[in-house]
């Protein structure tokens, strides 16, 4: 059952589900929680609470189980009240509470929580200070996440690379980089994810020169080994590295640094530009006055990099460098290309990821809908996502 709920496979798990049946063991209750567990891996809440109402005894188990699937499907409602009405809660049901409100874009619930598992005196875990601060970093609440992260330190906690990249997340997401390169500069070891924060906080939030020296120094320090461990890691920027690098080269206007980046993207490191990235070049060559060459960026993005967003991160990133913040310089070349060519998918599909990056869920709307009246199909293969969805979905870790 526990294989069948990893792949998702509901057809295998149903027969295992039979067998148990078969064989008279569907009244044991580990069995029973690894039936609940399965259905809700799959999706399917309605059968995996049927299961769960017919236990004759439950344990915490079978609580954060039922409760975990509900968080999965987005019923937060009813995963809180099974969170209030579980006998006994232990540390996973107050993570998997606290990650249902984060994920559904509430870090005020998701804090609120927090506060209130500090006050029963209950200590987290690593996943929990992730969560919390991650909380606080989308909230803008700086003042919390210095209390969290004073927490950590009162208690002599040593803050593994999770926790840390975290941290400098939310230093540089309420405005304080210094405060993150702090924390960054006292990593012994440091994989892609955090050089990617600290060049991101920097890019984005900071002081983009600052940014484009920190990734000239992942270039020139890629390799890193621990004697203790006598391990070597590589640290090789990747597709996010290369958003931050533009993103802050669009800040600065720096057209010929911007150039060789996106190079060497596929020349020298073999990754293949997305949208995020051909946005940023586009918004760069329109901070330098080039607005031709950037309606041709735009207009020439190859079909398979002109996907809806694939990640929260892409939406946030995208969001923070909009031809010089505003968002109406872009609106204006997608609108452009339908007018030029009112029956190309791709165009509205551009002009749908450009008013997600901006927050504008109104017009996503109306351009969908405007797709709709007008008979634009959708593209075989692409799948016009809900791109909210996919802006506020980002995980904790």
């Amino acid at each position: 059952m526990s294989a069948c709920a990893r792949r998702g496979r509901l057809d295998s798990g149903q027969k295992c589900h039979g067998q148990v049946v078969k064989n008279g063991v569907d009244g044991v209750l580990q069995v029973q929680n690894s039936l609940v567990h399965f259905y809700s891996c799959c999706g399917f809440i309605d059968l995996a609470r049927k299961v769960f109402d017919e236990m004759h005894q439950r344990d915490v188990v079978s609580w954060n189980s039922i409760m975990n699937g509900y968080v999965k499907v987005g019923e937060l409602v009813v995963a809180r009240q099974l969170f209030d009405a579980m006998p006994e809660c232990n540390l996973v049901g107050w993570n998997v509470m606290m990650t249902g409100y984060l994920n559904s874009n509430n870090p005020g619930k998701c804090l609120k929580l927090f506060r209130e598992m500090a006050q029963r005196g209950l200590n987290g875990n690593d996943t929990t200070i992730v969560i919390a601060v991650t909380a606080c970093a989308r909230s803008a609440r700086m003042k919390e996440g210095k209390s969290v992260h004073g927490c950590l330190i009162k208690a002599s906690k040593d803050l593994n690379l999770i926790v840390s990249t975290t941290l400098i997340h939310m230093y540089s997401r309420c405005g304080r980089a210094e405060i993150g390169r702090l924390i960054f500069d006292r990593i012994s070891i440091k994989n892609i994810v955090c050089w990617n924060a600290m060049i991101l906080g920097y890019c984005i939030h900071g002081s983009p020169k600052d940014g484009l020296n920190l990734y000239s120094d992942l270039l020139s320090s890629r390799l890193e080994s621990t004697e203790k461990n006598h391990v070597k890691y590589h640290a090789l920027p990747d597709e996010i590295t290369f958003v931050g690098v533009l993103c802050a080269c669009a800040r600065e206007g720096l057209l010929t640094e911007g150039r060789k980046h996106f190079g060497n993207m596929s020349d020298v490191f073999g990754i293949k530009p997305s949208f995020a990235h051909y946005w940023c070049m586009a918004n760069l060559l329109a901070n330098v006055g080039l607005m031709q060459e950037a309606i041709e960026t735009l207009k020439n993005i190859p079909v398979e990099s002109n996907l809806p967003l694939e990640s929260s991160l892409w939406s946030e990133l995208l969001g923070s460098a909009r031809f010089g913040r505003d968002v109406s310089l872009g609106e204006q070349i997608a609108n452009k290309l339908i007018d030029q060519d009112p029956k190309n998918f791709w165009h509205y599909l551009l002009l749908v990821n450009i008013y997600a990056a901006a927050g504008r869920w109104d017009e996503v709307a109306q351009t969908k809908e405007k797709m709709k009246n007008r008979g634009i199909e959708r593209t075989p293969g692409c799948s016009l996502k809900d791109l909210k969805e996919i802006v506020h979905n980002m995980p904790a870790t």
